[in-house]
C-alpha cells in the first residue's frame, strides 16, 4: 500500500492545536485501555504502543508488526516514578542517568517488575525503561496511568517511520488510530544502555553518545546483546534491521565517473538508482536522482529515514549512501546504515 491508498482503515488525529492535541489525547487513551494499538509520535521515532502491563495487548504488537517473538519492547514512561514501578532495582546509575537524560532518548535496561509481562521482555528477566520527551506521548501515559510498550510503528526489519504518513503508508490497515505529531526530531531509536553488567554496557547505539555516559557514570563495558541464555536484551540487535525494499549499499566516491565504475558491478540501472550524497555532491549527468543531506549529524539522523521512505516510494531498486565520516557523533547513524545494507 502506498501513501496515497484510500483503503486505509486508520483514523489520523492532528494535533497542531490545544484543543486537537487534548481530543488526541483522550481518543488515544480510550483505545489503550480498551487493549487495543495507537501510533503515537516520540521525538525519536513513531511508535505502536499498547499497554505494557497488559500481555494481550502487547501481543497485538507483534502480530500487527510481525515482530518476531524474541525480540523484546521497550516499556515507555511518563516519570521516575513510573519507571521504578517497572523494574525490581533502581540503582543510584540509574537515577543519575534519569536526571542528566530524561525526558529522552535513552533505555535503562533493569531488572523487571513482576508487573511486566514476559510478552514485553522475550522471556528475559531485564527490562528497557525509557521516558520520552515527546509532549504528547507524555500526555497519553499520564492520561492512562500506566506504562506503554511501544516499538516503532512499522512491519519487522523495515525503516522506522519518522512522520504519520510512514506508519499510515506501513500499517494503516492494520490499526485503528494514528496521532500525527509532527516530524520526529531526533529521527533514530534511542540509545540502549543495560545498568545490570558492571560496569554498564551500550547495547545499541544513539544520539546520546558513549562519552555522554561515560561523564555520568563513569565507566562502560564492551558491547554485547545477549545474557547468559543467550536473550536478546534490546531491540535493534538483529542482524538485518531498518532495511528499505530496495538494495542498500554504503559507498565512497570522487566523482560521478567513479560511482558508476563502482556499481557497474551490481548490473544497477542509473535510473533506478537513488544516490543520498553529504559531501560529494553529483550533478546529476549519469544518475538523475541525486539528494543531499546536510553534513551534520544531528540533522543527518533527523532526515535521512524519511530519504530512505521516500526512494522506496519512487520505486528505487538501488539506494547509494554515501560513506559516514569517522567520529562519535555518526556512530549510531552508521550501526542503522550497516544493519540496513545487510542482504
Amino acid at each position: 500500500m502506498n501513501r496515497e491508498s484510500k483503503n486505509s482503515l486508520a483514523e489520523v488525529l492532528p494535533t497542531h492545536t490545544p484543543s486537537l492535541f487534548r481530543a488526541a489525547v483522550i481518543r488515544a487513551a480510550e483505545l489503550l485501555r480498551a487493549g487495543e494499538l495507537v501510533a503515537l509520535p516520540t521525538e525519536t521515532v513513531y511508535g505502536l504502543a499498547a499497554n505494557a502491563l497488559d500481555a494481550r495487548a502487547v501481543e497485538k504488537i507483534f502480530q500487527a508488526k510481525g515482530r518476531p517473538q524474541h525480540n523484546p519492547i521497550i516499556v515507555h514512561v511518563a516519570s521516575i516514578e513510573m519507571a521504578r514501578r517497572c523494574v525490581a532495582d533502581w540503582p543510584t546509575l540509574a537515577e543519575k542517568l534519569a536526571v542528566a537524560f530524561w525526558p529522552g532518548p535513552l533505555t535503562l535496561v533493569l531488572p523487571r517488575s513482576r508487573e511486566i509481562p514476559d510478552a514485553v521482555t522475550a522471556g528475559g528477566e531485564t527490562v528497557g525503561v525509557r521516558w520520552p520527551s515527546h509532549p504528547f506521548i507524555q500526555a497519553v501515559i499520564r492520561e492512562c496511568s500506566f506504562p506503554l510498550a511501544a516499538p516503532s510503528a512499522n512491519p519487522s526489519n523495515q525503516i522506522s517511520p519518522t512522520s504519520a504518513d510512514h506508519v499510515r503508508a506501513m500499517l494503516g490497515e492494520k490499526i485503528q488510530l494514528i496521532v500525527d505529531g509532527g516530524l520526529s526530531n531526533v529521527g533514530i531509536e534511542s540509545t540502549v544502555l543495560d545498568l545490570t553488567p558492571r560496569p554498564p554496557r551500550v547495547l545499541r547505539p544513539g544520539m546520546i553518545h558513549a562519552e555522554s555516559l561515560i561523564a555520568v557514570i563513569g565507566e562502560l563495558a564492551a558491547a554485547s546483546g545477549q545474557n547468559d541464555e543467550g536473550k536478546l536484551r534490546s531491540p535493534g540487535l538483529l542482524r538485518k534491521h531498518y532495511s528499505p525494499r530496495a538494495q542498500l549499499r554504503i559507498l565512497n566516491w570522487r566523482d560521478e565517473a567513479d560511482l558508476d565504475s563502482q556499481l557497474s558491478t551490481l548490473n544497477a540501472q542509473p535510473n533506478q538508482t537513488h544516490i543520498i550524497a553529504h559531501t560529494c555532491i553529483l550533478l546529476g549527468e549519469k544518475f538523475p536522482h541525486v539528494s543531499v543531506i546536510p553534513h551534520d549529524a544531528e540533522a543527518f539522523a533527523r532526515a535521512i529515514y524519511a530519504e530512505l521512505h521516500r526512494c522506496d516510494e519512487a520505486g528505487a531498486k538501488l539506494i547509494v549512501v554515501e560513506a559516514l565520516p569517522e567520529g562519535i557523533e555518526w556512530r549510531a547513524i552508521a550501526d542503522r546504515l550497516r544493519r540496513a545494507a545487510i542482504d
